[in-house]
């Protein structure tokens, strides 16, 4: 049970057999599966809670956004394409330790213990890309046929981005107003601290489940 919860990139039961046995080009139906994981990932989601969690600017937010999403499309395509995996439990540990990262940079962690601060545009990238090969290594389990299977990833890999956004919107909207509120700038600090916890938690139980597998 511990080892089948620890799977952030899990698929739900219902579409494991629906992906395993379908063949030919189901766009629509790749696109919403997509989205669903997207929309529904959580470790996905707390990455950019943390990586909007100070940005004002629309162009920014659109900039940072844009540079995960390069990041998890490029590498999920390649991995499925190419026939690359990595063990699922132990990329996503490093998927929960992105939102470790991005707590310790939202409340300057690395300037105060380090006395540097990582370029944020990279981090953002580089972690999509990890984000991008755990997708793709779970896809890969499940022995997509070949027919129709470019059609259908480039449809999945549109869903995601929908998905994204989706979430992204809702992040956004509940954002406004609580920056609105005079408890944001209280808050901002623990709101830091309980996403860093979340992330350590993630990490723990991937480990968890890469050694007792």
């Amino acid at each position: 049970m511990l080892m089948a919860s620890a799977q952030a990139h899990g698929i739900a039961e219902g579409d494991k057999g629906y992906i395993a046995e379908i063949t030919g080009v189901h766009f629509i139906s790749f696109m919403y599966l997509g989205a669903k994981h997207m929309f529904t990932g959580y470790d996905h989601i707390l990455f950019l809670f943390g990586v909007i969690f100070f940005l004002y600017k629309l162009k920014d937010i659109g900039l940072y956004v844009s540079l995960f999403a390069v990041g998890h499309s490029s590498t999920m395509l390649l991995g499925v394409f190419t026939g690359i995996t990595i063990n699922g439990y132990l990329i996503d540990a490093i998927i929960g330790l992105s939102v470790v990262y991005k707590a310790l940079d939202n409340v300057g962690a690395f300037q105060r213990w380090l006395g540097v601060q990582p370029n944020t545009k990279i981090a953002t990238l580089v972690f999509g890309l990890f984000h991008g090969f755990g997708l793709a290594t779970k896809i890969q389990e499940y022995e997509l046929s070949q027919d129709g299977l470019f059609a259908n990833m480039i449809g999945f890999n549109i869903g995601v981005e929908i998905g994204q956004l989706l979430a992204l919107a809702a992040i956004l909207i509940g954002m406004g107003f609580w920056r609105r509120s005079a408890s944001f700038f209280r808050h901002a600090y623990t709101a830091n601290i309980a996403m860093m916890s979340a992330g350590f938690m993630l990490v723990g139980y991937q480990l968890t489940g890469y050694f007792i597998a």
